[in-house]
């Protein structure tokens, strides 16, 4: 059984930030990825799919990249090139092709079995990430068996879809993206409709996340809001990353000829059944969308920045459709559901008392109640931008500074 100070689970861009900030500080340690680098970017992602940051706001800490277009989106595959490079950079000890099997308290700290032999860590650090395992709504269960049903980690492009119409449900970043190709493709898409962020891509001449992260709004740390777990369960931003700059929301989806639908509620064999919801569900995402306009034009008066910046862009509202409450899909031409439903973590290996009634891990900031046990990359987990490169940099800083404090107390121990 090797030992070593520090184990890392997960070579994507969280385990990334953490082996680099740990090897700045001088600790030894090893990223256990069971594939490669950027693996869930690189298996697990559609075709055409791109970052909603743009690149200033998509870089880890610790390296410096090309500059040449800091307002422009990485693509996946560009993503997954910046992941290596990183690593590269300062020598990552990635152990690629490594299944974690067993993560146990031991006498001195952690062991871990693998597929590969077995460890014994100080400190252990999941940094699986935020998306693991598709959540599908048991609606899917009561589908008609001849119905396509995909996720979003299967889907690739619409060429592999069965000929026909799509059922797409969800409506956050994801599932409006999705909705938009498949469309464009030739087949009629249906979108069912939740609760969402409606966001434009520019406003006021500047990125909608420029000014979010000039306001501090992406900064904000999980001890400034009233109610944390609301705030990390708030869905995606409505946003696509493109060289246009353009905004994608349901309006043009509704625009272009997607049908959009409510909630879905229930299925019976080919019929599906939506909650009669939809207005409710646009009416609320606007007044948020009112709200935040209203906050960055106060911030742009507070700033003096009027004259630099264009004036107020006007407000378009979603069209408040009639929506149908059920469907007869095989009526309707439908052929394929595309579940975009969002992910939930999964932790089978995990043998520490750390997960709660819903099997996520209890943590405060990524600090678990097992001394020396954390994790990285969950969504808005110590600050709003936890989810982004940039944000997820500045969480692994933090837990290093931790992590430090955890070993100087325990040698402390040792020598008394």
């Amino acid at each position: 059984m090797r030992s070593i100070e520090t184990i890392i689970i997960g070579g994507g861009q969280a385990g990334l930030a953490m082996s680099r900030t740990l090897t700045d500080h001088g600790i030894e340690h090893v990223v256990l990825e069971k594939g490669r680098v950027g693996e869930r970017w690189r298996s697990e992602r559609w075709d055409s799919m791109t970052l909603l940051t743009p690149r200033w706001l998509s870089r880890l800490s610790g390296w410096a990249d090309d500059d040449s277009d800091p307002h422009g989106f990485m693509s996946r595959h560009e993503l997954i090139d910046y992941l290596e490079r990183y690593a590269s950079a300062f020598v990552a000890p990635v152990l690629g092709g490594v299944t974690v099997l067993d993560v146990r308290r031991g006498p001195t700290g952690f062991e871990v079995q693998t597929d590969r032999g077995s460890w014994r860590a100080r400190s252990v650090v999941v940094a699986t990430g935020e998306s693991q395992e598709p959540w599908v709504p048991t609606v899917a269960e009561h589908l008609a068996p001849s119905l396509h049903q995909v996720t979003t980690r299967e889907y690739k492009n619409p060429d592999r879809l069965p000929a026909g119409g799509v059922l797409v449900v969800g409506a956050s970043a994801t599932g409006i993206q999705l909705a938009q190709e498949i469309h464009a493709s030739g087949r009629p898409v249906t979108l069912s409709v939740s609760k969402h962020t409606r966001l434009p891509r520019r406003y006021r001449g500047r990125d909608i996340l420029w000014w979010m992260h000039h306001m501090g709004l992406l900064d904000t740390r999980t001890t400034e809001v009233k109610n944390l777990a609301a705030s990390r369960a708030q869905p995606s931003m409505q946003l696509v990353g493109t060289p246009d700059h353009r905004t994608l929301d349901l309006k043009q989806l509704h625009a272009v000829g997607v049908r959009l639908v409510g909630r879905t509620e229930s299925a019976r064999g080919g019929r599906v059944f939506f909650a009669d919801d939809l207005v409710e569900s646009l009416a609320a995402a606007e007044m948020k969308l009112a709200g935040l306009r209203t906050r960055i034009d106060g911030f742009i008066r507070e700033e003096g920045m009027n004259g630099d910046v264009p004036g107020q862009d006007p407000f378009v509202p979603v069209p408040m459709p009639d929506a149908p409450t059920s469907l007869d899909l095989r009526a309707e031409g439908i052929r394929s559901v595309l579940w975009a439903t969002g992910f939930r973590r999964s932790y089978p290996w995990l043998r520490v008392p750390v997960l709660d009634q819903q099997s996520e891990i209890e943590h405060d900031g990524g600090v678990t109640a097992e001394p020396g046990l954390y994790v990285l990359g969950l969504n808005f987990m110590r600050r709003r931008s936890s989810s982004f490169l940039a944000g997820v940099s500045k969480d692994a800083e933090d837990l290093a500074e931790h992590l430090l404090v955890h070993r100087t107390e325990r040698q402390r121990r040792r020598i008394a």
